[in-house]
């Protein structure tokens, strides 16, 4: 999972109000349910010292989220007197989570919002594509091409000069095959997507995949549900997309957990690899974390880590805080002050269950990372 969608948290100094809210079922015990949910979480915050402006505009927020709208909830953060930044979540919450921290409460959304990549949708048909992103913060537009709009329509005489026509428009369709793919390259790389799925058309998906890129066309999947006209989305088309993010995030997770092992060095030789808050808290103020390892039943997530405002000021010892430059750092988790750092830095994270693999215990503690750049050894 990419966090860059976390960019809103990052520069503003806490406390912070976490909640991550289930908007319970869509009838009249519901909106009763939901009333006493949101009205517990605003009572733990206000337990826990949160200031009266940002109870509110939690309470506010909580208010306006839907069962429509947001099935399975969202994620709130909030500071000073306002909402910094609401996701929703692709999983409810089995427990209740409100929380006033000098850090917002990061981890649960790893589980909660999935870690299924930021993908890129081409809903294609002969003349053109619009093409949407797919991430935690939900659905965002990405843009459109239209290429040439006439002839697009064979005819079925046999006659010669119907039959130049025809070649005209198949031509046309090739032309327009190569603009959307020439668009959706560029999307692709603007995006920073990790997937790409086609929708659409049935003789122009394969024609615009094959003019792709190479590393686009290695990233992409084809659905034949849905299409680019109004109206066209359905449940199936929905669960493709929604398979295709599930299927790759599960290879890439796979990838990752062969290059940990492999990473790991007891020789003294650099590695590649690092696990354990102390290793981590070090990469971390290096900027070196390419990849942050999280399982979420490691007994090192909750382990004390202190920080300080910026998100590489972060040391296993209060002393040691002190020495990045800040005069009043603050214990927090060290699973939030590494995702925080992550984040920042544009580091990937992926969460890691017993279920991946031979995951198992990996990484020791639950924290782990691939590493950008390692260092040598000292003589």
């Amino acid at each position: 999972m990419q966090l860059t969608f976390l960019e809103p948290l990052l520069d503003r100094r806490g406390p912070w109000a976490t909640v991550y809210f289930d908007p319970a079922q869509n009838d009249e015990s519901g909106a009763k349910e939901r009333e006493l949910i949101v009205r517990d979480a605003c009572r733990t915050l206000e337990e826990e010292g949160a200031d009266s402006a940002t109870v509110q505009a939690v309470r506010e927020a909580l208010t306006d989220i839907t069962p429509q709208q947001d099935p399975a909830g969202r994620v709130i953060f909030a500071a000073g007197g306002e909402v910094a930044l609401s996701c929703r979540l692709s999983r409810p919450p089995q427990n209740a989570i409100a929380c006033w921290a000098p850090l917002p409460r990061l981890a649960p959304l790893l589980e909660l919002a999935g870690q299924d990549p930021l993908c890129l949708v081409a809903y294609i048909d002969r003349t053109g594509a619009d093409f949407e992103l797919r991430g935690a913060a939900g659905p965002k537009d990405a843009g459109s091409v239209e290429g040439r709009q006439r002839p697009i329509h064979r005819t079925a005489s046999a006659d010669w000069s119907e039959r130049d026509f025809q070649l005209k428009v198949e031509n046309t369709w090739d032309h327009n095959a190569g603009e959307i793919a020439a668009a959706l390259g560029s999307a692709y790389e603007e995006s920073g997507a990790e997937l790409v799925v086609l929708v659409g058309d049935v003789r122009e998906r394969p024609a615009v995949l094959e003019r792709l890129p190479e590393a686009v066309r290695e990233v992409t999947v084809a659905t034949e549900h849905g299409g680019r006209a109004a109206g066209s989305s359905s449940p199936a088309l929905e669960e493709a997309i929604e398979q295709a993010r599930r299927e790759h995030a599960h290879r890439r997770v796979e990838k990752a957990l062969d290059r940990f092992r492999a990473g790991r060095s007891d020789t003294g030789s650099p590695a590649d690899a690092v696990e354990g808050v102390p290793a981590l808290v070090e990469a971390a103020q290096e900027h070196r974390i390419d990849t942050l390892l999280i399982r979420a039943d490691g007994p090192e997530l909750a382990a004390e880590a202190w920080v300080g405002a910026a998100p590489d000021q972060v040391a296993v010892r209060f002393t040691d805080a002190q020495t990045l430059g800040e005069g009043d750092p603050v214990a927090v988790r060290a699973d939030d002050a590494l995702l925080r750092a992550a984040a920042a830095t544009a580091a990937d994270v992926l969460f890691v269950t017993p279920a991946d693999g031979e995951g198992g215990d990996v990484p020791t503690g639950g924290l782990g990372a691939l590493l950008r750049w390692t260092h040598e050894p000292a003589a």
